[in-house]
């Protein structure tokens, strides 16, 4: 009787720690592993995620990426010509060194002839000198807010506000021109 008794509440305890689980991916999506929840509230506003990807190396998980807006957009075009909150925030799978980083944004940001002169260069100058090297499990967050400008953060940045809708157009442009979710 004892050992029934025990073994009812062994069963209830398991169940009620499923359900809890359960419970706390609700509202999350998973990718790789990863999981992202699918709105969140920045700057007093709610926005959305719109697009997650896993992002492999060979056959190395190196990173998931998720796409925040607050408008849900119908192309590219839409997505970066909307004066509205938008987030990029990468979740790392694996270390990766600040140079490797810097390497990989620097190349594929270099694809917009505008980021490879003048102000807006400067503006890609400021944002990468603001990069760590990364360990597996850290976040590089790269936030748009309208009429304020663009915030990279997370543990794989030191930091920096760079004012302005420009540069973040020209970084959202050429992500979401190498990495198409809309279509074309």
């Amino acid at each position: 009787m004892r050992n029934r008794a025990w073994g009812g509440g062994l069963r209830c305890l398991v169940v009620g720690m499923l359900l809890a689980a359960g419970a706390t991916q609700a509202g999350q999506k998973q990718v790789g592993g990863v999981h992202m929840p699918e709105s969140l509230s920045l700057k007093g506003r709610t926005v959305e995620l719109a697009h997650m990807e896993l992002h492999k190396q060979l056959f190395f998980k190196v990173y998931v990426w998720s796409l925040y807006m607050e408008d849900r957009p119908r192309s590219t075009h839409e997505a970066i010509a909307s004066n509205s909150v938008k987030r990029l925030h990468f979740r790392f799978l694996r270390n990766i060194s600040r140079d490797q980083l810097v390497d990989s944004f620097r190349d594929g940001l270099q694809h917009n002839k505008d980021l490879r002169q003048g102000p807006l260069a400067d503006h890609l100058s400021i944002m990468l000198a603001s990069l760590r090297d990364v360990q597996k499990g850290e976040d590089l967050v790269i936030t748009y807010t309208p009429d304020v400008g663009l915030e990279v953060g997370g543990e794989a940045s030191g930091g920096v506000f760079i004012p302005g809708k420009s540069f973040a157009d020209a970084l959202f442009s050429v992500w979401l021109d190498s990495h198409p979710i809309f279509p074309r």
